[in-house]
């Protein structure tokens, strides 16, 4: 009973990712069945069936066997059967060991150090190193037949080989002269591209590729990292401008000024050109000015932002700035290849000059931005502060803005002055001329000899705007002098006129200086020309009036009195007090109007009762051809009115 008693030899099962699996299994098999030639499938069949019957008889008399044998005779199987699987792998060890030492010594002859290292201690110590060899002893002849086979066989495995070989190298060649071909092309391209002017660099984050730096480096940390784009090589050495995720269509900044019901458009400032004929230095001077665009608008926005108490509002891709009272200037950022800029570039273009020079300025005022960066960080840095430093906006609309707020003022005075000097010679007065002098301050360019022409000059245009309009008065030694000043950088911000006068004739009068509203102004000078025709009539003398009795001292002269020049009254004094003449002056934009009056009082004040119109002449007035050219002429003058009015007593 203890004879039938059987233990497996199978490994216990494990995790598949042993590394020794299939050894131990080969070598299993080895000894449980010998040599895999002995193994076929009649042996394979009678193995199994012969298990089968055992296995069978086992399980019949396995209830009787298992009352008979104890646990202690059952413990002592187990002990025997280990030992046997002990002492069988020992045995199996030695002999690997025995034959690992005959083949190390046997290998000694050739090879003696590595054959050593496997050799063991005891063999070492009998046998000396390389005292086994091995040779062939009377080889078989082989006959003529198998050896022109093999020489068949080889010279045509060598044949094969010889043209596989230069097969292989003609197509190394061929492709070694395409690289070659494609190289040179692509190295011509870069040194063409670095000969132009484009600074040619290794990229930052990948050393082994070279790039092209074609942003500014005075920009703004986001678009001056979008200013560095790759230089690939394609399939034929060609050089592909890869930008990245950076949008490869060109987009700019249209400038749109609205005046009235009047649209006029800035034109594009770079020349679109064909994807299928364009060069590789006209993509990059695409990325680059789409760069410059686009930090361009990123300012405006910027600049916008602050100027939000003046009306100026920002949206997506546009700005809207109230200019004036009849302009408007709007900003967008469009792309290139928009339908609606064909359009807009088929219209007539006529009177764009505006737009156009919005855009360009704009453009200027940002470059000048970056001169000015890059003097900034030439210089020696402020010292280091916990708090962080503000980057201020930079000026692009605010000196476009000025320059428009001073023209239009200066475009009222002038206007305004044409008007009313133009009401003062209808009336048969020969004022002076004024004398304008429009932005004076960008007549007086003092250009620095330490920084460039183009700085100084763009520097002097980020100042206040001033011009000066001087006059003299038909009052001998009486001027003006009206000061228009626009600064839009710094307080005090907007449009001021500073209005001084010189009449000596009128002891009281003081200069308004500083004004800003346009009527405030109008007011004055307006105020300022009637004081001087007051004076101005004031000053002539009259012919003497026809008396009852004649003087025996000859004729006497007379003259208007200006009682209340600041309110254009002049009294002409009479014999008879219940006759006294007043004449009153008006002057606006508009006219010049005159009107006597009969009154009692002496002094000119005489209201109501005390003041009736004059019997001998109606109201007179005169205004400015420009503004109503169908009015008739009267066919006299002022003084001509001024005469008969003194002349006729009532």
């Amino acid at each position: 009973m203890a004879d039938s008693f059987t233990l497996p030899l199978r490994p216990v099962v494990e995790q598949q990712n042993r590394p020794d699996t299939l050894p131990v299994e080969i070598a299993q098999i080895n000894s449980q069945w010998g040599s895999f030639r002995d193994v076929n499938e009649e042996v394979l069949r009678a193995k199994i069936a012969e298990e089968e019957a055992r296995d069978g008889a086992l399980s019949e008399d396995g209830e009787g066997e298992s009352s008979d044998v104890d646990t202690t005779e059952r413990l002592e199987q187990l002990y025997k059967r280990r030992a046997d699987i002990t002492q069988f792998a020992m045995q199996s060890h030695m002999e690997t060991t025995f034959a690992l030492d005959f083949v190390s010594l046997l290998l000694s002859k050739h090879a003696p150090r590595q054959a050593e290292t496997s050799m063991s201690a005891y063999l070492k110590q009998i046998a000396p190193v390389g005292s086994l060899h091995s040779e062939v002893v009377n080889p078989p002849p082989k006959p003529e037949s198998a050896s022109k086979d093999v020489s068949t066989v080889s010279r045509g495995w060598r044949t094969q080989n010889f043209n596989s070989a230069a097969n292989k190298l003609l197509t190394a060649s061929t492709r070694l002269e395409g690289e070659i071909t494609s190289e040179t092309r692509y190295w011509n391209e870069v040194l063409a591209i670095k000969e132009n002017g484009w600074k040619v660099c290794r990229l930052p984050r990948e050393r082994q590729a070279l790039g092209v730096q074609y942003g500014f480096l005075e920009a703004t940390p986001v678009f001056r990292d979008r200013g560095l784009a790759s230089l690939r090589r394609a399939e034929n050495g060609s050089l592909i401008l890869d930008k990245g995720l950076i949008p490869s269509g060109s987009r700019f900044v249209r400038v749109h000024v609205k005046q009235g019901s009047n649209v006029f458009t800035s034109s594009n400032p770079t020349e679109s050109t064909s994807p299928d004929v364009e060069t590789i230095e006209q993509r990059i001077l695409q990325a680059r000015d789409s760069v410059f665009e686009e930090e361009l608008f990123h300012e405006l926005v910027r600049e916008a932002r602050s100027m939000a108490s003046s009306g100026v509002t920002t949206r997506e891709n546009l700005i809207r700035i109230p200019a004036s009272d009849e302009m408007e200037i709007q900003l967008e950022l469009v792309d290139s290849n928009d339908d609606s800029l064909q359009s807009d570039q088929n219209s007539p273009q006529r009177d764009s000059l505006l737009a156009d020079g919005l855009a360009h300025s704009i453009r200027l005022l940002l470059a000048f931005a970056h001169r000015q960066n890059m003097h900034r960080r030439t210089q020696m840095p402020p010292p280091l502060t916990s708090k962080k430093r503000h980057t201020p906006e930079y000026h692009l609309l605010r000196p476009a803005l000025a320059y428009l707020q001073h023209l239009s003022s200066v475009k009222w005075l002038e206007s305004y002055f044409s008007d009313i000097f133009g009401v003062l010679r209808s009336s048969g007065l020969e004022p002076a001329e004024y004398i304008s002098d429009t932005f004076s301050t960008w007549k007086q360019i003092s250009l620095s000899p330490v920084a460039p022409r183009v700085e100084a000059l763009v520097e002097k245009f980020l100042r206040p705007i001033q011009s000066v309009f001087r006059g003299q008065l038909l009052t001998p030694n009486g001027s003006f002098a009206v000061t228009i000043q626009t600064n839009l950088s710094g307080p005090p911000f907007g449009t001021f006129f500073d209005v001084s006068f010189d009449l000596p004739t009128v002891s009281d009068l003081k200069s308004p200086g500083r004004l800003g509203m346009r009527d405030e102004v109008e007011s004055a000078i307006t105020h300022l020309l009637l004081l001087d025709v007051v004076s101005n009539i004031a000053s002539k003398e009259l012919p003497a009036k026809k008396a009852e009795s004649p003087e025996p001292t000859g004729s006497r002269k007379c003259k208007w009195d200006a009682v209340y020049p600041h309110l254009g009254e002049l009294l002409l004094s009479s014999e008879n007090p219940e006759k006294h003449k007043k004449m009153k002056v008006s002057l606006t934009r508009s006219g010049l109007g005159l009107s006597s009056y009969v009154v009692r009082s002496i002094d000119g004040v005489g209201r109501g009762a005390q003041e009736r119109p004059s019997l001998h002449s109606q109201p007179s007035t005169w205004k400015s051809p420009s503004i109503s050219a169908s009015t008739p002429d009267n066919g006299s003058s002022m003084m001509n009115f001024i005469v008969a009015q003194a002349s006729h007593d009532e």
